[in-house]
């Protein structure tokens, strides 16, 4: 009897010990939660008309945050004094809109979240919620379609602004500077194409913007701009396309200022080329000037001998239709000590010329001090040119494969703006061999000439670029092996660059067509490309 229960026991022990064992570890926990947050409802409704309140409230089933809400709420037509929008940074089951502008009457307002509301725990969006009220009898129910391109890049900007302007008595080519839109929406982050809803019906400009500030207008030194030629009525059938481009600045001078002996630094915006600086006070009958540019910086160099005795100056600076008048107090500086660098070290491509620098523009250059020897010691004939605002002296002279030269420079050689003479001067540099290099060869279809063919990198940044104003084969060759995009300009001006567009003057960006493909040119390979244009 006492052996049974004894057995009874332990059976009963290790059951326990089996089911302990089972339960021990982390829960599961369930099947992860994959669907988004549900509206239960919304006070006032949802597309509610004669709306007169100041507070909206929208309720959920489940605890919701808002994530990004600057970026991803639109509200349209925009608001002058923006709405409070809480709960931000915690979780609710209901989400708040206090009203704090006059809102105008007759007209339907539309709140869309974009992919701001989110549930609590993982995160699953709400995906584009909109709520739209009218102070009207009606909701309007119109919409603006169509797509978005960049006229420069293979693909547009995330987060552009689509606005639609009414033609009114109050509406000029300038307000789009200085007023928000009567609609607008948004591309938010990976999508090209873009409606404007719930519009009346009416004539619009419509305008596109990668508003940088996110105020609704248009900032020319800060945002891109696209638009569609002169006016659009709603309703319409068609969808649009428009062409973001960023502005060419209208040219403006800076106050100058001195930064060395004999050297004055006038900041600018826009194009400099045609940048004319004049100073208007008395200065000596043997008075010299030069200008350069700061290789990084939007600043011009002002040079000048001999020195200046007076404390200040008036400049007059010109450039195509700007002018103005600028005083400059001088300074008791030193002047800079000459520096010369090499443009280029090392190895040197085919297609490259070898080029010095200085920090004090240079006056001459006497070529009878300078030398090029080969690697067997071989006098190499060479040329020089001259850039005036980069200040470099480039050597030409043909480049054999896997070869080395020694370029020396004797005292005297260079002669700066000043009179200082460089010291000797030697570099070495050597070339590749042929198949260390690609050649890319492409031909065009049903092109229209004048035209711009360009090699990028994957950033869009240019490489090489080749011209025609006839029809021919672009052979591009001895390239750094690398991969490529390429670009097609439709040069209309014939002026061998792009010309982006102005919105003030109702002008279009050239055209760019983009081969699809992205081109591997490497060591010792030949890629022949054809393209056929639209």
């Amino acid at each position: 009897m006492h052996k049974n229960v004894l057995q009874s026991l332990v059976l009963v022990i290790l059951v326990a010990m089996l089911i302990g064992c089972a339960n021990r570890g982390t829960p599961s926990g369930g099947p992860k939660d994959v669907e988004a947050p549900v509206i239960i409802r919304s006070t006032p409704e949802n597309f509610t008309t004669n709306f007169k309140g100041k507070e909206i409230r929208i309720y959920f089933d489940e605890y919701v945050k808002i994530k990004n809400l600057q970026k991803q709420l639109i509200i349209s037509p925009p608001m002058d004094v923006e709405p409070t929008v809480t709960p931000l940074g915690t979780a609710s089951k209901s989400i708040k809109i206090i009203i704090n502008d006059t809102l105008e009457a007759n007209t339907t307002y539309a709140f869309n979240f974009g992919q701001s509301i989110v549930d609590n725990n993982e995160e699953n969006p709400y995906d584009y919620y909109k709520y739209v009220f009218s102070t009207g009898d009606y909701i309007d129910s119109l919409s603006v379609k169509g797509k978005i391109l960049d006229a420069e890049s293979r693909s547009p900007d995330s987060y552009i602004s689509v606005m639609l302007y009414e033609k009114d008595s109050t509406y000029t080519d300038s307000t789009v500077f200085k007023k928000k839109p009567k609609y607008i929406t948004n591309t938010l982050d990976s999508i090209t194409t873009f409606s404007i809803d719930n519009i009346k019906p009416g004539t619009y400009k419509l305008i596109a913007l990668k508003d940088e500030n996110g105020n609704f207008t248009f900032q020319q030194d800060k945002d891109k701009i696209g638009f569609y030629e002169g006016f659009i009525t709603a309703p319409s059938d068609e969808e649009y396309t428009i062409k973001l481009f960023k502005e060419e600045l209208d040219f403006d001078a800076k106050r100058p200022k001195q930064i060395a002996g004999q050297k004055i630094a006038f900041g600018f915006e826009g194009d400099y080329k045609t940048m004319d600086i004049e100073m208007l006070s008395a200065k000596p009958t043997d008075f010299k000037t030069r200008r350069t540019k700061d290789e990084k910086s939007d600043t011009l160099y002002y040079w000048y001998k001999p020195k200046i005795e007076a404390d200040s100056a008036l400049f007059l600076v010109k450039n195509k239709t700007f002018i103005d008048t600028l005083t400059h107090r001088f300074r008791n500086l030193e002047r800079d000590s000459l520096v010369i660098k090499a443009v280029t070290s090392g190895t040197l491509g085919f297609n490259e010329d070898f080029g010095v620098s200085a920090n004090i523009p240079f006056e001459t250059i006497n070529e009878k001090d300078i030398t090029i020897l080969d690697k067997d010691s071989l006098n190499v004939p060479f040329k020089t040119s001259y850039s005036n605002y980069d200040n470099i002296y480039s050597l030409q002279f043909d480049k054999n494969q896997s070869n080395t030269y020694k370029i020396r420079m004797l005292p005297g050689a260079l002669t700066d703006f000043f009179g200082n003479v460089n010291d000797t001067l030697n570099y070495n540099i050597k070339t590749k061999t042929f198949a260390d290099y690609s050649n890319i060869r492409i031909t065009l279809r049903n092109a229209q000439y004048p035209m711009i063919i360009q090699l990028t990198n994957e950033r869009g940044e240019v490489k090489y670029e080749q011209f025609a104003d006839q029809e021919q084969l672009f052979d591009f060759r001895n390239l750094n092996p690398g991969k490529y995009y390429i670009r097609v300009i439709f040069d209309t001006n014939g002026n061998k660059k792009w010309d982006s567009g102005n919105y003030l003057k109702q002008l279009q960006p050239e055209r760019i067509a983009h081969y699809p493909d992205l081109v591997d040119a490497r060591a010792n390979w030949d890629p022949v490309i054809e393209i056929i244009l639209e």
